[in-house]
């Protein structure tokens, strides 16, 4: 007992290995935003191929739904496709990590240092946002099939009922209300993990348990930031996607700043 005791002991006195968090101020958030536009300008090519890969792939995945006549999919695809940004968007952090600390900027440099950090646990990141997406899509099918049942109205006729009708209103508010639970949760798990993955050795649970550590720490400011980002990625994809070459690479190094206040 007296063993068992101690080491309980040492464990209770051993020092706090997690990363630590800190709090944000009030001006904070606008300065990332404008560090991140800063990082952007510094850096334009590299920041608008991979906002390009961000905005052709969504362009594609789209144009596929409603070519197999699945209206109903356009939309909460399009807004659930922002749940993968922060994977997608690990090139911007490698800009940033640099510009950040003076070192050259190269394409063979950011590919093979984000390569060096696609291991096991940026992996098990990566499917975590990918099934975070699909979660998404099965609610929405779901939802769908409540509503309208196995009748495919087109993308007109849909769009017409949503906006001027009873049962598509309460559709939609129900449908926005669903999303935006899952899209807090998802954001609360990824939105520092991927830069910490990025920037240190560490294992992904930690980097999750982090960055839910930084939304509990802060949950006033990262709401604002969870909304900044939803509205600017709205606005980005009502421009036809086009926007999202220029709002993905900002907004990724945004996060690279904004993670860099919060974690010391």
């Amino acid at each position: 007992m007296s063993e068992a005791a101690a080491r309980l002991a040492d464990g209770a006195n051993a020092p706090d290995t997690r990363p630590q968090i800190r709090k944000l101020g009030r001006d904070d958030l606008v300065e990332c935003l404008m560090q991140g536009w800063r990082d952007f300008a510094a850096a334009p090519v590299y920041g608008l191929f991979f906002g390009g890969i961000y905005a052709l792939g969504g362009i594609a995945i789209v144009s596929l739904f409603l070519a197999l006549r699945m209206p109903y999919l356009g939309y909460p695809l399009t807004m659930g496709f922002a749940l993968v940004v922060p994977f997608v968007a690990m090139g911007t952090y490698e800009i940033s990590r640099r510009l950040e600390r003076g070192e050259p900027l190269s394409w063979g440099a950011i590919f093979g240092a984000v390569w060096r950090r696609s291991g096991k646990d940026l992996g098990w990141m990566a499917l975590v946002t990918v099934f975070a997406l699909i979660i998404w899509i099965d609610f929405a099918i779901f939802l769908f099939l409540m509503f309208y049942g196995l009748h495919v109205p087109s993308p007109h006729d849909f769009i017409v009922e949503v906006l001027s009708t009873p049962k598509g209103l309460l559709f939609a508010l129900v449908g926005n209300l669903v999303g935006a639970v899952v899209a807090m949760l998802v954001f609360s798990i990824t939105v520092v993990s991927f830069p910490i993955l990025a920037d240190r050795d560490i294992d992904f649970v930690t980097a999750m348990i982090t960055s839910v550590r930084c939304v509990a720490a802060n949950p006033v400011q990262m709401m604002g930031w969870a909304l900044l980002i939803g509205l600017l990625l709205l606005a980005s994809l009502l421009a036809g996607f086009l926007g999202l070459f220029v709002t993905l690479p900002v907004l990724g190094s945004a996060s690279w700043r904004l993670y860099r206040k919060l974690v010391v």
